[in-house]
C-alpha cells in the first residue's frame, strides 16, 4: 500500500518533539515554543498524566499550525478518539496492523514501531505513513541501513531513541530524514527556555546535515 497522507508536506522538517511525562498546565506553551523554534509535529505519549486533556489542549491552541497526536497508541479505539478531537498523528511503539489500518481509514499518519525487516515489511504492507526504527541506538546507523536496503525506496524512515544533535548527521547520510526528538528533547519538568535551547541546536544540527548531503 502506499503512503496514506502527506507526511511533512512543503519544507516543513521531519522532525517529532516527544513530550513524555508532560503535564496538561505545561502544554500549550511548550507547543508554541517548539512550533516558534520549528519544530511542528508533535507527540503527547498517553502514558503521559492526563494524555487527553493534554492532547486535547495542543489540538485547540495549535492544531492549524501544528501535526498533533499521540504516541504510546496500542488499540483502534485510541485511534478513533484521536481522529475523533482532530489528531493527526498516530505513532506506535509495536505494528499492529489493525491499528496502521485503522489510522490510514482516517487518513491520519500512522507511524508503527519497527525494529526488524519482518516488521518493518509488515508495516509496509499495512500502509503505514512512517516506519518509526525504536530503539535506533540499539540498532545504530549500521543495523538501519542494513533494513532500509529491502524495503521501498518511498517509505519515510524515522529514527527514534538516544537520537540528539550530535547524532543527526550520522543517520543522515544513511538516508534518514526523520526523527523523533525524545528525552534529548524534553523530559517531564523541563522549563521552556531549558527545551527552546535544546530544540534550538538540534533543528541547527538537522538543517545543516541535510544541507550537506542534499547540496
Amino acid at each position: 500500500m502506499s503512503v496514506s497522507v502527506p507526511v511533512w508536506p512543503g519544507s516543513q522538517r521531519a522532525l517529532v518533539a516527544i513530550l513524555r511525562g508532560i503535564q496538561p498546565q505545561d502544554i500549550t506553551g511548550m507547543v508554541e515554543m517548539l512550533i516558534e523554534e520549528g519544530i511542528s509535529s508533535i507527540e503527547v505519549p498517553l502514558n503521559s498524566p492526563d494524555p487527553f486533556q493534554s492532547i486535547e489542549l495542543a489540538i485547540r491552541h495549535a492544531g492549524d499550525k501544528a501535526q498533533i497526536g499521540a504516541g504510546t497508541v496500542l488499540s483502534v479505539e485510541e485511534v478513533d478518539w484521536l481522529h475523533d478531537i482532530g489528531g493527526q498523528l498516530v505513532v506506535s511503539p509495536n505494528t499492529d496492523p489493525e491499528v496502521i489500518r485503522r489510522s490510514v481509514a482516517h487518513k491520519m499518519v500512522s507511524m508503527p514501531g519497527v525494529f526488524t525487516p519482518s516488521e518493518a515489511l509488515l508495516a509496509v504492507k499495512n500502509g503505514a505513513s512512517v516506519l518509526k526504527f525504536f530503539p535506533a541506538s540499539v540498532l545504530g546507523v549500521s543495523g538501519i541501513s542494513a533494513v532500509r536496503a529491502v524495503l521501498p525506496k518511498e517509505i519515510t524512515v524515522c529514527a527514534v531513541g538516544g537520537v540528539s544533535d550530535s547524532v543527526i548527521a550520522d543517520y543522515v547520510r544513511i538516508g534518514v530524514r526523520a526523527f523523533g526528538l525524545g528525552t534529548g528533547l524534553y523530559r517531564p519538568g523541563d522549563s521552556v527556555a531549558t527545551v527552546r535551547e535544546r530544540a534550538r541546536r538540534t533543528v541547527e544540527a538537522y538543517d545543516h546535515a541535510v544541507r550537506s548531503v542534499d547540496h
